[in-house]
């Protein structure tokens, strides 16, 4: 399937129907007065997210969106048939954006329905213009025009971790390794042209999402082998995973021979040059293809990144699998803990019930009045 991550779409919400100017006509009742009824409204367009989506090419294709039109009111005080609402099914992650002023518009993040365009209001019939002084008119309202605009929607993959590193660092050999992802895998740079996401399952039957996104090399911010764009994909992630070859040459990242640090330090400065907020993320660093150096210059390279790095280092081979169950585990404890995180946040900012919220009171509104004392003396 092509992957598409950014279109131009037209949306036209439904005009509203215009209002019916009709009168009272039956037998032996003269002067039935005004009956005329209101025009329905236009139907909306309406955004849903849909997480078996995951490209807009669909897009490609029809690029036209509209709202049924409100129906005409009609006589005998008949209300107009409202439009049937357009719902548009995006993936999630979805930004959409004014093409005339970049505005955003909506961000697309669950699978609720939300609404972006209200549709024209239908236009009122002439009973509703019938005073005491003006027992016939004979005026009505023609519907409201709905809105219609051009809009940008650009696609941000939803995932926990982004994977980050330069062509052949071992990418896409680790997201297939650690997921069910299968992404296309070659020796030679650049051989994934697009995102990939896997979902990556934990011994606690807990997953999170992990997006393989193409290769960036020095130079990349200026267009520089497929540029940075891709980058927009790991703007939501919660960590970032860097991966660095401990065996290899990158001449085409400008790297001589093996540098673990060189490398490292380039891709931070292509994440900053991107968004300095990718720099704000947590991070981790896998030293990968330990299996092609002796163990001791795996762990002399190692070291040298956490110094560098001041992050955590994993070495590992997703070919052998050494290290891959640590680096899974110190994933896991990230991304769950920063759900945890959110997740308290959210709780905090929904606000508590009000007492005159609750359907049930605690006291009665109106209590009975207590019986007035006898002035008579018993008996």
């Amino acid at each position: 399937m092509k992957f598409v991550d950014q279109v131009k779409i037209h949306l036209q919400a439904g005009n509203g129907g215009r209002g019916c100017v009709a009168f009272r006509r039956e037998k032996f009742i003269p002067r039935g007065g005004p009956n005329g009824g209101d025009g329905g409204n236009g139907g909306d367009i309406v955004f849903q997210g849909a997480a078996s989506k995951s490209t807009l090419l669909d897009f490609q294709f029809q690029k036209y969106f509209k709202g049924e039109n409100g129906v005409a009111g009609g006589g005998r005080d008949r209300h107009g048939r409202n439009g049937e609402y357009t719902v548009t099914v995006v993936p999630l992650g979805t930004i959409v954006k004014s093409e005339e002023t970049g505005e955003v518009l909506l961000e697309v993040l669950d699978e609720e329905p939300h609404v972006l365009l209200k549709g024209g209001r239908g236009g009122k019939g002439n009973a509703r213009f019938k005073t005491s002084t003006n027992r016939v008119p004979m005026e009505a309202e023609p519907g409201e025009p709905g809105p219609g605009l051009w809009v940008l929607l650009e696609l941000k993959l939803m995932a926990d971790v982004g994977l980050v590193g330069f062509p052949n660092a071992g990418k896409s050999t680790l997201i297939s390794r650690i997921s069910k992802a299968r992404p296309k895998i070659a020796d030679y740079p650049f051989t994934t042209l697009v995102p990939n996401l896997g979902v990556v399952r934990t011994a606690g039957f807990e997953s999170f999402v992990v997006a393989d996104i193409p290769g960036i090399i020095e130079g990349a911010h200026s267009g520089a082998g497929l540029g940075h764009r891709f980058l927009k994909h790991i703007e939501r992630t919660a960590m970032l995973l860097l991966l660095v070859p401990a065996e290899g040459s990158h001449e085409a990242a400008g790297v001589d021979g093996v540098d673990p640090v060189a490398q490292y330090r380039i891709l931070l400065d292509e994440l900053g040059q991107f968004s300095p907020g990718l720099l704000d993320k947590t991070r981790a660093v896998a030293l990968t293809k330990i299996d092609l150096v002796p163990a001791r210059e795996a762990q002399r390279l190692a070291e040298k990144l956490r110094q560098a790095s001041g992050a955590p280092v994993f070495p590992i081979s997703a070919v052998t699998g050494n290290g891959i169950p640590e680096l899974i585990r110190h994933l896991a404890q990230q991304v769950f803990a920063r759900r945890a995180t959110e997740r308290q946040a959210a709780e905090r900012k929904t606000p508590e019930p009000r007492a005159s919220d609750s359907h049930v009171s605690a006291q009665p509104a109106d209590p009975e009045p207590a019986p007035a004392a006898s002035a008579a003396p018993p008996d």
